[in-house]
């Protein structure tokens, strides 16, 4: 089985749409799939909106209150996904069906964990002409992010917040509870321990959809971003790694025989 995790907070009635989406996508694949939304402390009705919809077994639903953050939703929905190979995205589906098929056959092929790479030479851009100005800087935004992340932590992906990456389901059970940060600077934290852990990690090409809102990244985020990064830095420094994970030349062996 293959886990489709989408991390959610006040969605608003967009959630319909998405949860169509992914109920045309699973009836649509071969192979069994399940998708989780996690509803992280949402006060717009969305629970509620969900409710009232057919009900489809291959779609489960996880609520919590009060609101945690991106991170803890994402834990919370990985750690409660049954699937041998384990995907989150945006709960907007703002990476295509055909970007999470592609992290999905990277998984698939042994490869124990992948991440959608914006910078990948082979991903594209699509946006409306009037969108140029803030791509340019919505990447700009996302380059110094991502040198700052490079320079505090031992990662050398160029991309790390991009919302779609997918891991086994050995990674998932013995990396996710030695992570802590709960906000956006979850996806740093995973890419640290898999640093740490000696668990390689491949970039995945995809369509780069530009969206017709802005972006939820702000300057106040932004900075609580920065503080997260510091956060991991320093307990990363003092975490103590599984000897079975840091000594393993080959993880997923070592991940087994554990």
């Amino acid at each position: 089985m293959i886990s489709l995790v989408l991390p959610a907070f006040n969605p608003g009635p967009a959630i319909e749409t998405t949860w169509l989406a992914l109920r045309d996508f699973l009836h649509r694949q071969i192979d069994p799939w399940e998708a989780i939304i996690v509803l992280d402390g949402c006060t717009d009705g969305t629970a509620e909106r969900l409710g009232q919809l057919e009900f489809d077994r291959r779609i489960r639903v996880v609520s919590y209150s009060p609101n945690r953050g991106k991170g803890h939703a994402v834990r919370t929905g990985l750690l409660a996904a049954r699937g041998e190979y384990r995907i989150f995205t945006d709960i907007d589906l703002a990476y295509g069906f055909d970007d999470i098929l592609a992290v999905a056959r990277v998984l698939r092929s042994g490869v124990p964990v992948a991440i959608a790479s914006r910078n990948h030479p082979l991903s594209e851009i699509q946006l409306p002409v009037q969108h140029l100005g803030y791509a340019w800087r919505r990447n700009l935004k996302s380059a110094l992010f991502g040198l700052v992340a490079r320079t505090l932590l031992p990662i050398h992906q160029s991309d790390t917040q991009a919302g779609l990456k997918g891991f086994s389901g050995e990674v998932v059970r013995h990396l996710l509870p030695l992570t802590n940060c709960d906000g956006f600077g979850f996806d740093c934290e995973l890419l640290t321990a898999c640093h740490h852990c000696g668990i390689p990690v491949e970039e995945v090409p995809v369509l780069v959809r530009c969206p017709d809102r802005a972006s939820t990244t702000r300057s106040r985020t932004a900075w609580t971003m920065l503080r997260e990064l510091w956060s991991i830095r320093r307990d990363w420094k003092r975490k103590s790694v599984p000897a079975f994970m840091a000594a393993a030349r080959d993880p997923i062996p070592a991940l087994k025989a554990a």
